[in-house]
């Protein structure tokens, strides 16, 4: 599996979803546990390559704000959930991480203090895997390898001045929240 696989597998597991997402990961492993065995095992790499990608610092304060506070695990689930919400947006995220302020789930997360993420999208593969052959995901179908986080943004993401600075969109959507 690829990317691009990947990446339409999600959107065909958003059909329908609108603008929620709420059951995106299970329809996702739904979806893929029909496939060959080993395209299942291989969309776990996938799935974690692209979780490294993600792995930025300047999206990491963006969820810190959406979520008001953002540990290592949350930023997992956050990023889990940023999958869920498809190519475009998750591109767009780690292109801009404010400009997750025009995102009607992140408005809707200011308006009502919810929080974004989504544990579940973790393991679609291995939820698949386990479905399809009634059996766990080899432990040596992936490797997970981040990237360093970016020093310049090694600051204390309770700064409400310097994210306001950074992220001026979600600053003003989501204020002293």
């Amino acid at each position: 599996m690829d990317k691009q696989t990947f990446w339409q597998l999600i959107e065909t597991a958003r059909e329908g979803e609108g603008e929620g997402g709420d059951v995106v990961a299970q329809r996702a492993a739904e979806l893929l546990a029909a496939r060959p065995q080993a395209e299942v095992a291989a969309a776990q790499q996938v799935l974690w390559d692209l979780l490294a990608e993600s792995y930025r610092s300047p999206l990491w304060a963006a969820a810190y704000m959406i979520n008001g506070g953002c540990s290592d695990d949350g930023f997992d689930y956050f990023r889990g959930w940023l999958l869920t919400q498809g190519r475009a947006v998750f591109d767009a995220a780690l292109a801009d991480p404010d400009s997750l302020a025009e995102h009607p789930a992140v408005r809707a997360a200011a308006a009502e203090g919810l929080e974004l993420e989504d544990e579940e999208a973790l393991s679609i593969a291995w939820t698949a895997y386990e479905s399809a052959t009634g059996r766990e995901l080899p432990a040596d179908s992936f490797t997970i390898s981040y990237p360093p986080l970016d020093p310049s943004w090694d600051f204390d993401f309770d700064d409400t001045a310097e994210l306001a600075t950074r992220l001026p969109r979600l600053s003003a959507l989501f204020g002293d929240a």
